[in-house]
């Protein structure tokens, strides 16, 4: 017998869950120091250091002539517009929407923020290069600051794995240096360098192929314990890419930077924050569609290029 066919009558169901991505947290937010801002700009003092010589009994002292100057941070703005129709707001009664987006957002924000700080190979232009990163910073001579550029630039073989030597290479050009301090190292590194850190392990002797392993894994969570490399704490971002612009999504090369965090510099100006224009009047009162924008203003700087160093996996 044929069978009544109703499967059009049956209305469809849809979960209250959103899939989204695994939500990103900024390196940058998190761990550089930060300084709150008033207004787009924030000039901290930076003092050149000065020097001592021996003084014969009666000798004149010599006068200190080094150079002080300041790090200027600029607030710049990040931010996207959602436009969304009345009736699919109304309508979603499953769906939060609005949150869901939000999250969206600071997912893209954290890895954006992160790459413009830590690996845009560009000038900054305060456009399409909001700041000049690190990566930036090292690559380039800064002469009033006695530094040359790629003093401390190191780069992996093209087609070779990262090496024992190339991240005891890297470390090397800081902590032998005026602006390290072991108590805030830190290291950056993208993900990508989990699965060639586990590889490697320190020689004990000329030929050894055993040895000590130099990354330790920790054991995850709020509570447990970090990652380590030669025992300074690890934290990974997605951001830790070059690009030749400011993006979410950089398809350079992976880079590990290794710094002493109290010259990873940070000015908050504003936000995160959200804004919606209801559909109910202003410009949108004649098509009934709501606008949402995020944004944020926040300003980064390298106090110092000797307290940084980088390694590009090329």
């Amino acid at each position: 017998m044929a069978v009544n066919d109703v499967t059009t009558w049956i209305p469809e169901e849809y979960s209250s869950e959103v899939v989204q991505r695994v939500t990103q947290r900024s390196v940058i937010e998190a761990m550089a120091r930060s300084w709150p801002m008033a207004n787009n700009l924030r000039h901290v003092p930076r003092s050149a250091g000065m020097d001592v010589a021996g003084v014969a009994a009666g000798g004149t002292y010599a006068e200190d002539s080094n150079t002080n100057d300041e790090v200027l941070l600029t607030a710049r703005k990040m931010g996207q517009a959602l436009r969304l129709n009345e009736e699919d707001l109304a309508d979603s009664n499953l769906v939060d929407v609005i949150n869901t987006k939000k999250m969206d957002w600071a997912t893209s924000f954290a890895k954006f923020f992160d790459q413009a700080a830590l690996g845009c190979t560009a000038a900054e232009n305060g456009t399409t290069v909001l700041f000049t990163s690190v990566y930036k910073s090292l690559r380039t001579t800064q002469s009033s600051l006695g530094y040359t550029a790629d003093d401390n630039y190191v780069v992996s073989a093209s087609g070779s794995a990262v090496t024992y030597s190339d991240l005891s290479d890297v470390l090397s050009r800081v902590e032998t240096g005026d602006y390290w301090d072991e108590g805030s190292a830190l290291v950056i590194a993208h993900p990508s360098f989990k699965a060639k850190l586990r590889n490697i392990r320190a020689p004990q002797y000329s030929g050894d192929t055993g040895g000590t392993p130099i990354f330790v894994q920790g054991q995850g969570g709020d509570s447990g314990t970090p990652d380590t490399l030669f025992g300074h704490q690890i934290f990974y971002t997605l951001g830790a890419k070059t690009h030749a612009t400011n993006t979410s999504n950089p398809t350079g090369n992976p880079l590990l930077i290794v710094c002493n965090r109290e010259f990873l510099y940070k000015g908050v100006r504003s936000g995160p924050e959200s804004a919606i224009a209801g559909a109910d009047s202003g410009p949108a009162f004649l098509t009934d569609q709501a606008l949402i924008k995020i944004r944020a203003r926040r300003a980064f700087a390298v106090a110092h290029p000797k307290a940084f160093a980088v390694l590009e996996d090329a």
